[in-house]
């Protein structure tokens, strides 16, 4: 569905994102994990088209993006949930919701909305600033799906929600995954939760992809358990974990 090839992002002189190439196949849940500050954001933005590119080439379902405006990216199937929410304060809970629905026609919320995210439904008519972090995340995640995607690209669901708040996210996601063949492209730091919820996974390094295999192998890998899951073994000289250097180096 979508195939990224050589992409290069830039800052003005700062290169922060380098030959990333990879795949995510029709209803699958890919992961791109990392540390803070090493492109992830950066490179699902420059996918939605809110950055420019130095270089690449960017397909959903065979047609190229690159030099497409955000909305005819959305028109292909695309949608993106952003990092920090960003709904409308001062706009009603259901106002933000069909402000997703420019180009999927529906002038009202589908019941499969409400269904996903329940507790929307009881805050309709409410400001949306009044709602917590979760929340709005649900809602936000729910202004995406108005656009009746083929593929919607996640920037760190869990960002400032507590451990429960992001086990029921996290649960929904696979739910929309699941139950209507939602492709999910997920940017997440939280390795645990992205692994638990994706097939596939990338970790992002300094923006490079340094790592990529299924997310039942990536557990088991000696890098992730100790740099993303914090496990560890430690041998009869109890080596320590900062002395110790990636794989992928």
């Amino acid at each position: 569905m979508l195939e990224i090839s050589q992409l290069n992002v830039a800052y003005g002189e700062s290169h922060v994102i380098h030959d990333v190439s990879f795949k995510v196949g029709p209803r699958e849940s890919v992961a791109i994990m990392g540390r803070n500050g090493m492109g992830k954001t950066t490179l699902l933005k420059s996918l939605i088209g809110l950055l420019p590119v130095r270089s690449a080439a960017i397909r959903l379902d065979g047609a190229e993006m690159v030099g497409q405006p955000s909305y005819r990216r959305v028109q292909h199937g695309m949608a993106f949930v952003p990092q920090g929410r960003m709904v409308f304060p001062f706009l009603s809970v259901e106002q933000n919701i069909l402000c997703g629905a420019e180009h999927s026609g529906y002038r009202q919320v589908p019941d499969y909305i409400y269904q996903f995210f329940p507790v929307l439904k009881d805050m309709k008519q409410r400001k949306a600033g009044n709602l917590s972090g979760g929340q709005q995340q649900m809602l936000a995640i729910s202004r995406a799906l108005m656009a009746n995607p083929e593929l919607i690209l996640l920037d760190e669901p869990s960002l400032g929600l507590s451990p429960k708040l992001t086990k029921e996210i996290f649960e929904i996601v696979v739910r929309i995954n699941r139950e209507r063949g939602t492709t999910i492209l997920l940017v997440e730091q939280n390795a645990n939760m992205a692994l638990n919820a994706s097939d596939y996974g990338y970790v992002l390094e300094n923006g490079r992809i340094v790592m990529e295999d299924s997310c039942e192998r990536l557990r088991e890998k000696d890098d992730i358990k100790e740099f993303y899951l914090g496990m560890k073994d430690v041998g009869v000289r109890g080596e320590r974990r900062w002395k110790k250097k990636k794989t992928w180096r």
